[in-house]
């Protein structure tokens, strides 16, 4: 029986990586890369939602550097879905689901994000499983892999602080 040759992706990752979401207006955000986690998501402290010709969107904020509550982009997206998604801690959450660009060492594809105030969290971002997979491999003892954003602040038009 035969079986179709896999692509082995030749973009590797590590476990934290900086990447952008362009089409949310977001030029640089670190992320954590877990592959425990199914589904990406992205720090949003609020979400509001409203319907535009009859489909659901939401707009949200989010805080892109760690830190750095000053820093704000507010962003609108089409709502895709909305699901119940289990936390690190097991506790269950309905959620929105978007779909956005994600734009990572030269790259782009469509993903799937969940938005969830991640304000306590270390990272503004998980990108999950399936938005890695085909894509990239995850090296878990390397950081920045794709290279490291030298001065973020300065992409969303702030001095260091």
């Amino acid at each position: 029986m035969s079986h179709p040759e896999r692509v082995i992706p030749e973009l590797i990752l590590g476990w934290r990586e900086w990447l952008a979401l362009p089409d949310l207006g977001l030029p640089a955000i670190k992320a954590k890369i877990d592959t425990g986690a199914r589904t990406s998501t992205l720090h949003a402290f609020y979400v509001d939602t409203f319907r535009r010709g009859g489909q659901l969107y939401a707009r949200f904020g989010v805080h892109p550097l760690q830190h750095r509550a000053d820093v704000v982009v507010h962003s609108e997206a089409l709502v895709i879905d909305q699901r119940q998604i289990s936390d690190s801690g097991g506790h269950r959450e309905e959620r929105y689901i978007i779909e956005t660009r994600l734009a990572l060492a030269g790259l782009d594809w469509p993903i799937e994000l969940t938005l969830t105030n991640r304000e306590s969290m270390l990272f503004r971002m998980l990108l999950g499983r399936t938005a890695i997979a085909g894509h990239a491999l995850v090296n878990p003892e390397r950081s920045f892999v794709t290279g490291r954003a030298r001065q973020p602040w300065e992409l969303y038009g702030m001095n260091k602080s």
